[in-house]
């Protein structure tokens, strides 16, 4: 079974420019590495536009947000490791 619906929640930036699906999503919707997802990615407290693009799911659930993405959002000040962003998963 494969994700079939829109699914969103808030995850933290780790290092690496990573995110972690929830446990519980990826059960639910017994999600696997090889299924191509449209991911869309907003940081919390800033007034960005939702930014897409499409990638697959790592094993351990980590999902890399390329650094392209992360570049609309940074400043030359700072840096986004460790805010939190609503994060959504889309079937490809």
């Amino acid at each position: 079974m494969t994700l079939t619906e829109k699914v969103s929640f808030t995850a933290q930036l780790q290092k690496n420019h990573t995110v972690q699906a929830p446990k519980l999503i990826r059960w639910r919707f017994k999600l696997d590495n090889n299924q191509p997802l449209k991911i869309g990615v907003n940081f919390l407290g800033q007034h960005k536009n939702w930014q897409f693009f499409y990638t697959k799911m790592r094993k351990d659930g980590r999902i890399t947000i390329p650094k392209l993405i992360l570049s609309l959002f940074e400043n030359q000040e700072t840096s986004l490791t460790g805010n939190a962003a609503e994060i959504t998963l889309e079937p490809a």
